[in-house]
């Protein structure tokens, strides 16, 4: 096991904790809210007519994660869609622990800041649990991801699993992180 901590994992025990913990008078540092996971989803349309899509989706995605994905298969077959139950749909991985850190480090240091026009991420997108998920329009702001290689550009679905109870102290978690979110003024 490697002493190597990612730098926002750093940030969350030194500051992001003690911080939350003070706003929302804990008593306990446990009951702080913390990420616990990042899933990361692709649904790719036309991958039913072409196969070569889904694992082109496969690649950038592992490349974007540091981690393999996997496929989604589809549940139930709908005709009008050309779909059959077991067809490779879309691609998606779950980010946990320093992998998952290094992730959110890369999307708000240098994938977030490449998108055009970009003004910040919308706040209003919490389940009422204190999980927050945001859509990608295109894969190609990630520098990992070369766009002479890219043959369609899709979105992604990005989910942060946190152990919050409600979606303020959710909120407060993730703009400590560094989430840069719309209404900063809150």
């Amino acid at each position: 096991m490697s002493s190597y901590t990612p730098r926002l994992k750093k940030k969350y025990d030194e500051e992001v904790r003690a911080k939350l913990q003070e706003q929302f008078n804990y008593s306990s540092s446990m009951q702080t809210p913390r990420l616990l996971k990042i899933c990361i989803n692709q649904g790719v349309g036309k991958g039913t007519q072409d196969r070569k899509l889904v694992e082109n989706a496969i690649k950038e995605m592992t490349l974007v994660a540091g981690q393999q994905a996997v496929t989604t298969k589809a549940k139930k077959s709908v005709s009008n869609f050309r779909l059959r139950d077991g067809m490779a749909i879309g691609a998606k991985v779950t980010l946990r622990r320093n992998r998952m850190y290094e992730f959110l480090d890369r999307l708000i240091a240098t994938a977030l800041p490449r998108v055009r026009d970009f003004r910040g991420i919308n706040d209003k997108s919490f389940d009422g649990r204190g999980n927050y998920t945001m859509g990608i329009t295109e894969q190609i702001i990630f520098p990992e991801i070369s766009l002479d290689d890219v043959s369609n550009i899709t979105g992604y679905d990005i989910t942060f699993v946190t152990s919050a109870e409600t979606d303020a102290e959710a909120l407060a978690l993730l703009k400590a992180l560094g989430l840069p979110f719309k209404n900063q003024n809150n």
